[in-house]
């Protein structure tokens, strides 16, 4: 059936009109040489097509539209270039598809839908920046048959997801630009890893370089700079729908956006309108030891206002003192008494970046004191530490087994982590100066 062209258009009363139009129907099509683009309500974004300076290779993509400078926050096809200057962007068969000069596909939507047929289908650009594709008699955000917030490339806009929808099977994850003039996938990525308790890792491929702490109902413990700031909120959440983090701009005239580089940083970037540029708000890692992944081994921490940097927690020596003197922590420190299983303590280490997960438990339901009597009751617990740090503390984590990857931080950063020692190794410090003792 022919399908009408239906134009969703918004006018700016600027001297003279300016006519935008921010979707596309089945009828209608985007090409290369048209220059014709789609922009989305209020002026913000704009899709189209684009080529980098120093490529003659044409990308579909989004990106702002009124700023001086060009900032790309979405390509579609970043891994299949058109190899010359024709191309099209259409709906076909409820899917949206892009072909090159000899009508081959190099992208597509690539949906599959049953026997239902709706009267029309428009792929739409949004406020914030998301191309959907959706039934025109339905624009319920829960009812979009497809949208680029599911697949980022190397940026999360506010309001854009990082992580895990359950429903739909989709990781949502960020990977960097092969290099500032390749948009093709990167060796960067930023990907969340599902356990007990959900972080984020930084990978340079199979490596990894820098992981985020798990969220503290404040913030990730191990990125202290991304704090709450008074135009913007943070939220992570976990469910049976998903597990992501999401951050959304209380004052929309400033823009604000993460992305990973092909630099291998992690960083929020914010728009400076004076400068015509962009601020890199913080960037992760931060320094090249303490924020590096295993700078120091187990049941050793980084500070970096010590030398050297890496440092075993109270109760434990370096497991090979040769190589500690020699400045290389990398093998970790090993317990200096054997846990008894009765009448162990706690040492209490502030402002820590909280251990990997990967052994770690998680109870909700009750406070810091019976977390102490359930890591005490349990042989193989090693530590705990409050699994929310708001109003004064609630839930657990607990760790078994060993304990990787901790650095602390000055005042009013990171969070409480009490390890569990031997009774013998509590007396020896308390008779030393009787802090850090729970």
């Amino acid at each position: 059936t022919s399908i009408l062209l239906v134009f969703v258009v918004m006018i700016l009363f600027h001297p003279a009109f300016s006519i935008y139009i921010n979707s596309l129907s089945s009828a209608g099509s985007l090409t290369i040489s048209s220059n014709r683009t789609l922009v989305s309500p209020g002026n913000i974004f704009e899709l189209g097509f684009f080529r980098t300076n120093s490529s003659s290779r044409w990308y579909l993509g989004i990106w702002y539209k009124q700023l001086s400078e060009r900032t790309y926050v979405w390509v579609a096809n970043r891994d299949n270039p058109l190899s010359n200057s024709i191309g099209t962007l259409k709906i076909s068969d409820m899917n949206l598809l892009l072909v090159d000069h000899s009508n081959k596909s190099v992208w597509s939507t690539n949906l599959t839908r049953g026997n239902e047929r709706s009267s029309l289908v428009v792929a739409e650009l949004l406020a914030n920046g998301n191309f959907v594709m959706r039934d025109s008699n339905n624009n319920d955000a829960g009812g979009f048959l497809w949208q680029s917030f599911d697949y980022p490339t190397d940026t999360l806009l506010p309001e854009m997801k990082l992580g895990y929808n359950l429903k739909k099977g989709l990781n949502r994850f960020l990977t960097s630009w092969r290099s500032s003039e390749d948009p093709s996938s990167g060796e960067i990525s930023y990907k969340l890893e599902m356990r007990r308790l959900p972080e984020f890792y930084l990978w340079n491929e199979d490596f990894p370089m820098h992981r985020s702490g798990p969220w503290n109902g404040i913030e990730f413990s191990g990125i202290p700079e991304d704090q709450k700031s008074s135009y913007m909120a943070y939220n992570f959440t976990e469910n049976s729908e998903g597990v992501a983090y999401t951050f959304r701009m209380t004052n929309n005239s400033i823009y604000s956006r993460l992305t990973v580089s092909s630099e291998g940083n992690f960083e929020r970037l914010t728009w400076n309108p004076l400068l015509g540029m962009w601020n890199v708000f913080w960037s992760s890692p931060v320094d090249a030891q303490c924020d590096m992944y295993r700078t120091c081994g187990p049941y050793s921490y980084c500070d970096v206002n010590t030398s050297p940097v890496c440092n075993c927690i109270q109760g434990f020596n370096p497991s090979n003192v040769q190589l500690w003197d020699l400045r290389d922590g990398a093998g970790g420190c090993i317990r200096r008494t054997r846990l008894s299983c009765s009448g162990d303590g706690f040492t209490r280490m502030k402002n820590m970046k909280l251990p990997e997960t990967t052994m770690a438990t998680v109870d909700r339901s009750f406070g810091l004191k019976e977390c102490e009597k359930r890591c005490l009751s349990d042989c193989n617990c090693t530590a705990f530490a409050n699994a929310d740090i708001r109003n004064g503390g609630t839930g657990c984590v607990f760790w078994t087994g060993r304990l990787d990857d901790m650095r602390n931080y000055a005042a009013d950063h990171g969070q409480d982590l009490y390890v569990k020692v031997a009774a013998a190794d509590l007396v020896k410090k308390r008779n030393a100066n009787g802090k850090n003792i729970s």
